[in-house]
């Protein structure tokens, strides 16, 4: 088997950035590597997830409970992983994953009260990685960045149009709660976490990249 190196983090953090650059990386000292991406939006398998995120099941994220919710994104992935990567995978490549079975656990923790965190994530985890059949991270890279400052650089994003974001991108609320989450399941998970942000500004990519490097 190969490895598998997750990139993580909420809306804003910078996840497909850091994702390209080790991608670069590990490609510039001779390393087999594959970069992937979820959803997979160029992908059938991902039709559940635009309609969700599009707000064609409800208004607002927690219109959809956790469990149904975390059923579209994996269905997505494990086709991702059948028809597109799999035998890199088990043939010894690297593959980086701009998040993964990762970001169900946060941000579908963030609709359920605490209590119910590890049950949620004890499921998940059960249910991805044994019953649907797709790999389990070799490590997990959680870019941890402050709320205020990952919403202002999506706003940025979007040039000010608040109605390109989606229903997790445009609820602040939900995504307090998804902050909070985040970092439960980055001790729980044992995820390496890499603090994006400084006095409220973010640290500079070349800096971000430099730190992670240095954890693979």
């Amino acid at each position: 088997m190969g490895n598998l190196i997750v990139i993580e983090g909420l809306d804003g953090s910078g996840k497909h950035t850091q994702a390209v650059r080790l991608y670069e990386y590990l490609q510039s000292i001779g390393k087999d590597v594959r970069l992937i991406s979820f959803p997979d939006y160029e992908s059938p398998s991902s039709a559940l997830v635009k309609m969700y995120l599009a707000g064609d099941f409800g208004s607002n994220a927690d219109s959809v409970n956790p469990y149904t919710a975390s059923t579209f994104y994996a269905v997505d992935r494990f086709a991702s992983y059948r028809t597109k990567w799999q035998n890199f995978y088990e043939n010894g490549g690297i593959v980086i994953a701009d998040r993964y079975t990762t970001s169900n656990a946060v941000h579908q923790c963030a609709k359920l009260p605490p209590e119910q965190w590890d049950s949620f994530i004890e499921w998940l985890t059960e249910f991805e990685y044994r019953y649907i059949g797709i790999p389990e991270p070799d490590k997990v890279i959680y870019l941890r960045t402050d709320t205020g400052v990952s919403q202002k650089l999506m706003t940025e994003r979007y040039n000010s149009d608040e109605s390109k974001k989606d229903i997790h991108e445009r609820d602040t609320e939900y995504l307090t709660r998804s902050q909070r989450s985040a970092d439960y399941c980055s001790v729980k998970m044992n995820w390496y976490t890499v603090h994006c942000t400084e006095n409220g500004i973010m640290r500079t990519i070349e800096s971000i990249a430099e730190e992670i490097q240095g954890l693979i």
